[in-house]
């Protein structure tokens, strides 16, 4: 059975100092995310076990534990891509234009997507995501590591907002950690994820024939 793995950083911990400590990375990346990957492997033995057994009494449970753990792994393998040491300033070409059709401006969007990882009820993420029926870019909220945007959704940039990724250097101050994340963002990685997701035919016929004609 194929398993998932814990990826290496690209980058020393201590490469995206002053915005992010070498400590919180260090943590971030070899517990926090560790732990997601270990859970989602034990969690697909526990159902490898409960299909040989016909025994799905607990598949609620494990189904869930799943989602949870995975979207973790997912999701953080994300957050190190997106971020480089000496990274930041803005996006240029085709993101930079999607930008500024979908939220009129770089610093609209800068705005609001803080406002989005700021204004999360208890653990999540921000996120920058393609919607592919309409062909363009969105924000959502994450809860936990669940998003409430429709299926579909290509997540291509995200700022962590559970307190393990920010809490031992910016303690209860986590809008100055998400205002200085944005000092590390890798656009070149966002925008290669981006013009993967434009690739991608998810588009249902009918739903994408309604927006055009909205």
């Amino acid at each position: 059975m194929a398993r998932y793995v814990l990826p290496d950083l690209e980058y020393d911990f201590g490469a995206l100092e002053p915005h992010i400590s070498g400590q919180i990375m260090e943590l971030h990346h070899g517990k926090h995310h560790r732990a997601y990957v270990e859970k989602a492997n034990q969690t697909l033995e526990q159902l490898d076990e409960a299909r040989h057994r016909k025994d799905f009494s607990r598949i609620a449970g494990l189904e869930k534990s799943l989602a949870f753990n995975l979207s973790g792994h997912v999701l953080h393998s994300i957050f190190w891509k997106n971020m480089k040491p000496h990274g930041g300033d803005r996006p240029s070409g085709e993101l930079a234009r999607a930008i500024e059709r979908d939220f009129g401006g770089f610093e609209a969007f800068k705005a609001q997507l803080t406002q989005v990882a700021a204004t999360i009820m208890g653990s999540g993420w921000g996120a920058l995501v393609y919607e592919p029926i309409a062909q363009r870019l969105l924000t959502c909220q994450i809860y936990d590591h669940q998003s409430n945007l429709s299926q579909g959704g290509v997540t291509l940039l995200v700022i962590d907002a559970w307190e393990h990724a920010y809490y031992l250097q910016y303690r209860n101050q986590k809008t100055e950690f998400f205002d200085a994340v944005w000092n590390t963002w890798n656009w070149d990685d966002v925008e290669a994820r981006f013009q993967a997701a434009r690739k991608l035919n998810l588009v249902v016929p009918h739903a994408a024939e309604a927006v055009k004609a909205a």
